[in-house]
């Protein structure tokens, strides 16, 4: 059973943890230099953020969400929990508090995009560069678009 609750101080590590690892099944894309670069920034973000956590019945954390402003930030599953529906879980509770929800998803990440459109998001627009000018193509997506 699948439980969703708010970080604590103590999960840091473990979400940093389920971060690594599902980066690293996932974004092979990223150069060695660039994933680096933005593990230093995880690090020092992740721990200071409020993150929803899906959490099994012994509480340990197995998947964290990030929404800011309606928009998703950051949906990370632990890899040896992919397919188990515990993403999708995670995005139906944060669509429940934001019906239009925004993401965005590296368009190296073709499982990730899948995924989302899955759920129901709409893709609204591609940007050539991530976040922070990287060349990672971003295809930006929304929910609710009829």
């Amino acid at each position: 059973m699948i439980t969703i609750r708010t970080s604590r101080p103590d999960d840091g590590e473990r979400t940093i943890e389920i971060w690594r690892h599902a980066v690293d099944a996932t974004h092979h894309f990223l150069t060695q230099q660039d994933r680096q670069a933005i593990d230093a920034m995880v690090c020092d973000f992740l721990p200071q953020v409020p993150l929803l956590l899906a959490v099994d019945a012994n509480d340990y954390p197995l998947a964290f969400m990030f929404i800011d402003n309606g928009h998703m930030e950051a949906l990370f599953v632990d890899p040896a929990c992919r397919g188990k529906g515990i993403g999708a879980a995670l995005v139906r509770h944060g669509l429940a508090r934001h019906p239009a929800m925004t993401t965005d998803v590296n368009e190296q990440n073709p499982q990730a995009l899948g995924f989302y459109e899955k759920m129901g998001f709409k893709r609204t627009g591609r940007s050539a560069l991530d976040g922070q000018g990287r060349p990672y193509p971003i295809i930006h997506l929304k929910y609710g678009i009829p």
